[in-house]
């Protein structure tokens, strides 16, 4: 087996010329050491979300399509990709509530995302302000206030989402998290572990679990009252 650092010294040295094509190639096909346990997700609390959304200025039309992004991440849990992706058609009615129909996934995987009233309020603000009535949801918006073209890149949305943690307070926040804080809201809130699934995406259930970290409770640890506590800690 081979770690993520000897794959790099084997590029370096294919690149120098040090090594041949076939043997990096050959190296890229080691097996990565197994990882074992499962790393502990970052996700936000409920009040920490609410002013993340509430950071986002909607005066204008650049902060109409950033709080519509924030929304879309924290209330839908969609990936950036589908994000990215997203075309207006495909926001329906479906059972009398708003969803993204037939969102196409990671693998090539369908599921139907339900869209909460206050995401579509945020996303009809942004796409009537821009006068979109079709294609993509999101565009671009170049320094001069004018929107650049028909898709926007995956930095712009890194720098809103690290732009509105900071004037919220938050650190070390990254656009996927915000998808792991629409899980865990969710749990917490009383939801059923297979609707989130479908809502994520996930093949697995498992898969799921792991997301949340919802086989370990971390506000009740197991290890918090044993008893031998001193006086006056608990």
């Amino acid at each position: 087996m081979i770690d993520a650092a000897g794959r790099r010294v084997a590029y370096e040295a294919a690149d120098s010329g040090l090594l041949s094509p076939e043997l990096a190639a050959g190296i890229r096909r080691v097996r990565g050491v197994r990882r074992l346990g499962v790393r502990v997700g970052n996700w936000l609390t409920v009040e920490q979300g609410k002013r993340l959304l509430q950071s986002s200025a909607r005066d204008n039309l650049r902060g109409k399509k950033n709080y519509a992004m924030l929304a879309m991440l924290v209330g839908c849990g969609v990936r950036c990709g589908e994000l990215f992706s997203l075309n207006l058609n495909s926001i329906q009615l479906r059972e009398e509530h708003w969803v993204i129909a037939d969102l196409i996934g990671k693998g090539g995987h369908i599921r139907t995302v339900p869209v909460p009233v206050w995401v579509k309020t945020a996303v009809d603000a942004w796409t009537e302000a821009r006068g979109i009535t079709k294609g993509r949801v999101f565009r671009a918006i170049n320094k001069a206030g004018k929107i650049g073209g028909d898709g926007i890149a995956a930095k712009v949305l890194w720098e809103i989402v690290k732009e509105a943690a900071t004037r919220a307070g938050i650190e070390k926040l990254a656009p996927h998290d915000l998808r792991r804080t629409c899980a865990r809201l969710c749990h917490l809130a009383g939801g059923e572990l297979d609707q989130i699934q479908f809502l994520l995406g996930h093949v697995s259930i498992q898969t799921t679990e792991t997301y949340l970290s919802c086989k370990q409770k971390l506000q009740s640890a197991v290890n918090d009252k044993m008893g031998i506590e001193p006086e006056g800690v608990c």
